[in-house]
């Protein structure tokens, strides 16, 4: 996949997309235009939407009849949550933390810093209220939301410089959404959010200082490793980075019951199938970059991720002020942290030191 390919697919359009017609139920059809914030053919993100996409239409046997777009071939990325909350597209697949600034309690449906690992995220979706608080806070902006995805624990970032204390990290301009953004901002950086197709010639450009994205399987393939020296880890803004389809619910009024649950099954699939892909391709391209393109790792100090777990409350807390759902929304979301996470702390965590110990890994 050339880089400039999937930019160009952010950038540009494709034919005949703005002369779609409007949705229209013909001969027992329903039309389901969705948007993304992805660019097409993009590895991991971009072709884990279109998958699901593909996979609405085949499972309902051509009753939803879906056409996608990728980011700017109808809307820009961050303007899909309005292209569907107007009514003009079906559903958005993105993160739902793009719209933290319409509602903060947006932001947790995708992550929260120092907060729930991919198998916790999808506990607390299922079996600790999770999914119906995302309902709630939809009904608020017309928006049916359900769990499309997840890109696991990310990577810490790439860097243009060391960064050996809090005080490295003042005056930075860093490419970073979400809760992580607003955190970057307590710790005295500039936080900038940006789409996936724009993170590379503003880095190399030196627009920005550093940039977060996934991790090294599509980190690979947006060659951030030309464009800044330092790989650091482990990633604390976004421990599961759970990916939402959001859909309008005046249309998903109209979906007939089978339809909707066959709808429900597609994006099931995928937020088992995303984690799974990209789990696999991060250690396959983690050791491309290491061993075939010199990316240097680096380990966030102990002071470093102490300031970041200061910072990191203060957000939590401030985000919990904002309104009575986004208190509950954030209860709700501590809540399992600390529940699910007592288990984590005596299974995966320690079982992984231990087996790492032993065995060359």
């Amino acid at each position: 996949m050339q880089r400039r390919k999937f930019l160009k697919a952010a950038a540009g359009g494709t034919v005949g997309a703005a002369a779609l017609a409007a949705p229209a139920i013909a001969q027992g059809r329903m039309d389901m235009v969705i948007v993304s914030t992805w660019n097409r053919d993009f590895p991991g993100l971009g072709t884990s939407a279109q998958r699901c996409a593909a996979r609405i239409e085949e499972l309902t046997e051509g009753r939803i009849a879906v056409q996608y777009f990728a980011a700017g071939e109808r809307v820009g990325a961050f303007d899909s949550f309005d292209e569907v909350a107007s009514g003009n597209a079906q559903a958005y697949i993105g993160c739902d933390y793009y719209w933290k600034g319409k509602h903060p309690g947006w932001a947790p449906f995708t992550a929260v810093p120092f907060g729930l690992v991919y198998t916790e995220m999808d506990a607390w979706m299922k079996f600790g209220g999770g999914q119906e608080l995302l309902h709630k806070l939809g009904d608020e902006f017309g928006i049916v939301g359900f769990p499309c995805g997840n890109t696991g624990l990310q990577m810490g970032g790439w860097f243009n410089k060391e960064i050996n204390s809090p005080e490295d990290l003042k005056g930075l301009k860093m490419r970073i959404p979400g809760l992580g953004g607003d955190v970057m901002a307590k710790v005295g950086a500039s936080p900038v959010s940006l789409p996936g197709g724009q993170i590379y010639e503003n880095l190399i450009s030196g627009a920005i200082d550093a940039t977060e994205w996934v991790g090294p399987w599509n980190d690979y393939f947006l060659k951030l490793y030309e464009a800044a020296k330092y790989y650091y880890w482990p990633g604390f803004h976004e421990p599961a980075s759970q990916v939402d389809i959001g859909i309008n619910a005046s249309w998903w009024a109209t979906v007939p019951e089978q339809d909707k649950k066959l709808i429900m099954v597609a994006c099931a699939e995928e937020n088992a199938m995303q984690p799974a892909e990209t789990n696999y391709q991060n250690g396959i391209y983690l050791n491309r970059l290491i061993n075939e393109y010199g990316v240097e790792l680096r380990e966030f100090n102990d002071d470093v991720y102490e300031a970041f777990g200061a910072a990191s409350e203060e957000v939590i807390m401030e985000t919990r002020d904002h309104s009575p759902l986004a208190a509950e929304i954030v209860d709700s979301y501590l809540e399992a942290r600390k529940n699910v996470g007592v288990w984590t702390n005596y299974s995966d965590a320690p079982y992984i030191a231990k087996r790492n110990r032993f065995l060359d890994i």
